[in-house]
């Protein structure tokens, strides 16, 4: 993702967050309060299928997929780099006024304080996992093709405010997906990586002032967590379902 910056941006900084096993813990806690320990059985449950069966796989084809990157956008020049626990902390926050961008976008799971999204001239963005505002929060790929929502299985460009994903909205992004044969994860991955040259142009009318954020006022809003192992059998099978009826 740096290298594409850096193909059609002055890339001025990069901030690297090395999570804490205290951060991982908080994590935890916050999924057992919204979901109960039923369904945080349920979600352990998808955690370990989901490492015995595809993660192996899965990261053979993220370790293709980036060997594809790296040959296509060229190597980083001398960027600085901030190694940091939290995107939030007064470190981080010196450094990205110290480099002053104008448009910085956040990868990583940890909400952002506004002493921090609000530091880049155009804004911070999120190329969220999921279509806003239906399906907000984490996973938002995965509680779609649950659902059955596959018109909804995208990313959304979003600017980060004060809420969860409930910033302004300035695209979707999607692509012919084959939810039998991919998992969630491939399939969350190949929204962003297949959509750069559009992101990319996205980017560019954001930062000439060319870009209106789209009217979702009427649309409905939801918060989704962790992937379910039952809903994730419930996902294939009708995913199945659906490709034998042709």
């Amino acid at each position: 993702m740096a290298r594409w910056l850096a193909s059609f941006s002055d890339l001025v900084g990069m901030i690297v967050l090395r999570e804490t096993p205290q951060r991982i813990w908080r994590r935890i806690r916050r999924e057992v309060k919204r979901s109960g320990l039923l369904r945080f059985a349920d979600v352990l449950a998808f955690r370990a299928y989901y490492s015995l069966f595809f993660s192996g796989q899965d990261r053979n084809w993220e370790t293709r997929e980036l060997d594809r990157l790296c040959r296509t956008y060229p190597p980083l020049p001398q960027v600085p780099i901030l190694y940091s626990h939290s995107p939030n902390t007064p470190e981080a926050e010196q450094f990205i006024r110290k480099h002053s961008p104008d448009i910085m976008v956040a990868r990583c799971k940890t909400l952002l304080k506004e002493n921090i999204f609000s530091i880049p001239a155009r804004g911070t963005f999120v190329l969220h996992p999921g279509i806003c505002p239906e399906y907000r929060n984490a996973h938002g790929c995965f509680w779609a093709l649950a659902n059955r929502d596959l018109d909804k299985v995208g990313m959304t460009l979003l600017r980060i405010n004060s809420g969860v994903d409930t910033g302004p909205i300035y695209g979707y992004f999607s692509y012919a997906f084959d939810e039998v044969r991919e998992s969630h994860f491939i399939i969350q991955n190949r929204i962003v990586f297949d959509n750069l040259e559009r992101l990319r142009n996205k980017f560019l009318e954001i930062n000439e002032g060319k870009a209106n954020p789209l009217d979702t006022s009427d649309r409905p809003s939801a918060t989704w967590g962790q992937p379910w192992f039952t809903s994730y059998l419930k996902w294939k099978h009708q995913a199945r379902k659906r490709r034998a009826a042709g």
